[in-house]
């Protein structure tokens, strides 16, 4: 099994609020690099969960700030942002992994980092270049 994996947003969130969505092979990749080299937690996904808690489409009882430090308390996440590499390889994708740049960078993360990523997305999933875990 992986050492290490990157977590999508969405991740991230299901396992901290609603771990049931998440299917066995996630929770065992979540657990597994938890114990091992770590997840890797894109800068992106920070801004991305700022936005679903400003329109309100996930909830918790903290403050934006206080729920980002728990996240990172709870797991061995590694915080990786936006390098050249990253960015450069983020916009070289075909359609197929679609035009969301967070989904983008999140993907040519994983690339770069040469570690698969967990995501139920189905476009990234389809996607031929990423090697994904669901």
């Amino acid at each position: 099994m992986y050492e290490m994996i990157v977590a999508d947003t969405h991740i991230i969130i299901w396992n901290a609020l609603k771990p049931e969505k998440l299917s066995e092979k996630a929770k065992d990749a979540i657990f597994r690099a938890n114990q091992r080299n770590g997840i890797i937690f894109c800068e992106i996904s920070l801004w991305e969960i700022a936005m679903l808690m400003k329109k309100q489409r996930i909830q918790v009882n903290s403050s934006y700030k206080e729920f980002i430090r728990l996240l990172f308390e709870a797991n061995n996440y590694i915080l990786q942002g936006i390098t050249p590499e990253i960015a450069e390889v983020s916009i070289q994708f075909d359609s197929n992994v679609g035009n969301d740049p967070a989904d983008r960078i999140i993907a040519a993360t994983s690339l770069v980092k040469n570690t698969p990523l967990l995501t139920a997305d189905k476009n990234l999933r389809k996607a031929k270049a990423i090697t994904t875990i669901w």
